[in-house]
Order: structure tokens, then C-alpha cells, then sequence
């Protein structure tokens, strides 16, 4: 409710306009920019897998997902970041899971 010069009741106070609000820089912390994301993307088709990414791509491939989890989180150090590793393999290629025939 907008504020009235009353002084009392529900809308007593000076009137005011508010000031929107602007994004910080700490609010954008964690947004992939568009140049990263064309950047990282580059350097996976130049640069390929790692051996281990590979090892892991092979394991989904064949449902050893518990085998891949612990190999990625012995890799990068926390369980977070292993989840997110897997989910990017498994996102990377996703027929090929399906061509297992279990």
C-alpha cells in the first residue's frame, strides 16, 4: 500500500517512490556467460576427453554407475562436483546408453 502524508493508520508515512532494484555483481556469481560457454565448447572439440572421462563414458555405457560415481568423486574431490561430471557424460551422449541390449 502507498504511504500518505496521515500520521496515523494504515498507510501513515511520508510518501516515497521507490528505487528499483539493480542486479549486483555478487547476484550474477555462478551464470555460465555466453563467450564462456562458446569457449569451453571449442576447447572439448579440440582438446577431446580425458582418460578418466573416457573410463567413466565406458562404465555408464555398460550400467556401472556406482563404479563411474566413485571414480569421479576420487577425481574431483567432492560428491557435487562427481554428480555434475556424470550428468554432463551421460548428457553428452545419450544414445548410446540405449543401445546396451540389458
Amino acid at each position: 500500500m502507498a504511504r500518505t502524508d496521515l500520521r496515523t493508520g494504515l498507510n501513515k508515512g511520508h510518501p516515497t517512490t521507490a528505487i528499483p532494484a539493480t542486479v549486483r555483481p555478487s547476484q550474477r556469481k555462478g551464470i555460465q556467460s555466453t563467450k564462456t560457454k562458446f569457449v569451453r565448447s571449442v576447447i572439448r572439440e579440440v582438446a577431446g576427453f580425458s582418460a578418466y572421462e573416457r573410463r567413466v563414458m565406458e562404465l555408464l555405457r555398460n550400467s556401472k554407475d556406482k563404479k563411474a560415481r566413485k571414480l569421479t568423486k576420487k577425481r574431483l574431490g567432492t560428491l557435487l562436483r562427481s554428480k555434475r561430471k556424470l550428468e554432463e557424460l551421460s548428457n553428452r551422449y545419450p544414445g548410446e546408453q540405449e543401445d546396451c541390449p540389458l
